[in-house]
């Protein structure tokens, strides 16, 4: 199943225009409040240097890189956990998400309808923070409830309650359940609740395309604020990413040159959003297919192998591993197993980022 980063925002601040040129897929855009009202799903293919490289080194019959599942959820208004504009059904899609990138808009466009009277970024992330913590806070609320008409006679419940108090005094404070102090075993306690404001977290500034490479004083503002709570700020403009996405290869570096930007901005996302999830990539390369498999860090071996079938993992036996750094270096997979770098790994081998890796099972 693959992971999924879910885009919000308030209405109108270019959502759905970033999540068209992530994915091409043709989400609506318009220029009023609410366009968006069934989230639009997409893949994202993330650029890995190491695929382009390996290709080049095998020169496989087919090529499949690593991948990214965005979903474009519609804008949120002040009221939210209350009802207000979709409300609790906008609520419940992000629910579903596995980490949350909120688009600000960081330009001023009197062509373009903003949903406050004032233009103010930091504004505009409070008031969906607030709807995030209000909704968190009403789910802990009902869960210390529940707890309390069970603990007669439970001890699980009475050692867990104090748990979700801790958590309900945090939020009550203002403050996103992910920035609250909670060990391990309370961190277990508290995910079966899916709370929003304990997904990973990054925004987008969405600047005009005059302001690329440059910092405006609604960026920085939204930085100033995003500094206290340590979130990333990755700078876009989605007008700008969305014509790159229309164009070839070639026509897009030259436009990237005249605007004098190294590389796009979606590949940044793409792979800030892949490590936000804790994601690390292996590939399986062979003269039929190379291929990039997003995996979770920390995964053994068998697990890695059961991205590939079920019946891998069941009936793993080893893994023939070496690193993406050393063909690279040696070029061959030939090289690599003279000069000793490559070896068999058991059950409670770790994948590293860039391992490349052939699994033995039983059928």
């Amino acid at each position: 199943m693959s992971l999924e980063v879910g885009i919000v925002g308030l209405p109108n601040v270019g959502k759905s225009t970033l999540f068209r040129a992530l994915t091409k897929v043709q989400a609506e855009v318009a220029n009023y409040p609410f366009c968006t009202i069934d989230p639009n799903y997409g893949i994202v293919k993330l650029n890995d240097s190491r695929v382009t490289r390996l290709t080049e080194l095998i020169n496989p019959v087919r090529v499949v890189p690593a991948t990214l599942k965005v979903v474009d959820i519609a804008g949120l208004v002040k009221g939210a956990s209350k009802g207000e504009g979709l409300g609790n059904q906008f609520l419940s899609y992000i629910r579903e998400v596995d980490a949350i990138a909120h688009v600000v808009r960081c330009f001023e466009g009197p062509g373009v309808v903003h949903v406050e009277s004032k233009h103010d970024p930091v504004g505009d992330v409070l008031v969906i923070q607030t709807e995030l913590i209000l909704s968190d806070f009403e789910q802990v609320e009902r869960k210390i409830e529940k707890l309390k008409q069970k603990m007669k006679g439970d001890s699980d419940a009475a050692a867990v309650l104090p748990v979700f108090e801790k958590l309900q005094e945090h939020l009550g404070e203002g403050k996103p359940a992910i920035s609250a102090k909670l060990d391990p075993d309370e961190k277990a306690f508290i995910n079966e609740l899916s709370l929003l404001t304990m997904k990973p977290y990054l925004y987008i500034a969405n600047v005009s395309e005059d302001q690329l490479g440059k910092t405006n004083i609604y960026e920085q503002q939204l930085r100033e604020f995003a500094d206290q709570e340590n979130m990333e700020v990755i700078p876009i403009c989605a007008k700008v990413e969305s014509e790159l996405s229309d164009m070839a290869d070639e026509e897009s570096h030259y436009f990237m040159e005249e605007l004098g930007i190294d590389g796009t901005g979606i590949d940044q996302l793409s792979h800030s959003g892949y490590r936000m999830l804790e994601q690390i990539t292996y590939f399986t390369a062979t003269k039929n297919e190379v291929r990039a498999w997003e995996i979770r860090r920390g995964a053994t071996a068998p697990e890695a192998a059961g991205k590939i079938h079920t019946d891998f993992e069941k009936g793993f036996i080893r893994a023939e591993v070496f690193h993406f750094d050393d063909i690279d270096r040696l070029e061959s997979e030939s090289s690599v197993k003279e000069a000793g770098r490559w070896r068999l790994e058991g059950r409670d081998y770790v994948v590293k980022d860039g391992d490349i890796m052939l699994f033995r099972f039983n059928t």
